[in-house]
């Protein structure tokens, strides 16, 4: 599934190149999928399936990859492993990626900015510690929340206090 992602590089009526399978041998390092690459795709698990759709994508070579709930479904630890591979593509490879990510706290770990949209429109930018505030989880969520910094990943992350609030508050 991976080398699919070299297919718009083939001229038609032709198979991969030595050019191709240097990329897909590279990205399926990069991704950790190297032991698993003749592995049929309906035997992995869902971390490892997450990871081979991105391969496939980063076989394209992207300048942006705009990704939809990549962790989605995910349990806590292929979440993290996922978020870690996309944040090394960044780093490593200088795409950009543009992400929704509905788990904040995960958001401002791994983002270097967020952008919170409410009703449609763009309610709040810039840096985690600038987006991830108490005042904004009230504005725009309606949870009061105590946020925290974690001195560690040097990124906020919130703690909610009780659940939503209601409109009278």
């Amino acid at each position: 599934m991976v080398s699919y992602g070299r297919y718009p590089y083939t001229k038609f009526g032709r198979g991969l190149t030595a050019v191709d399978g240097e990329v897909i041998d590279r990205v399926l390092q990069m991704t950790g999928l190297m032991t698993l690459q003749h592995q049929v795709l309906s035997t992995l698990s869902g971390g490892e399936r997450q990871r081979a759709w991105i391969a496939m994508t980063i076989c394209q070579e992207p300048e942006i990859l705009i990704l939809d709930e990549p962790t989605t479904y995910l349990d806590i630890s292929y979440q993290v492993e996922v978020l870690e591979l996309i944040r090394r593509l960044n780093r490593e490879m200088g795409i950009t990626i543009i992400m929704v990510l509905h788990d904040l706290n995960l958001a401002a770990r791994y983002s270097d900015r967020l952008y919170a949209i409410k009703d449609g429109g763009l309610c709040a930018s810039g840096r985690p510690a600038e987006v991830l505030t108490r005042q904004n989880l009230k504005e725009i969520f309606q949870i009061d929340a105590v946020v925290y910094q974690d001195e560690i990943n040097h990124c906020p992350f919130f703690i909610p206090l009780h659940g939503k609030l209601d409109s009278t508050r």
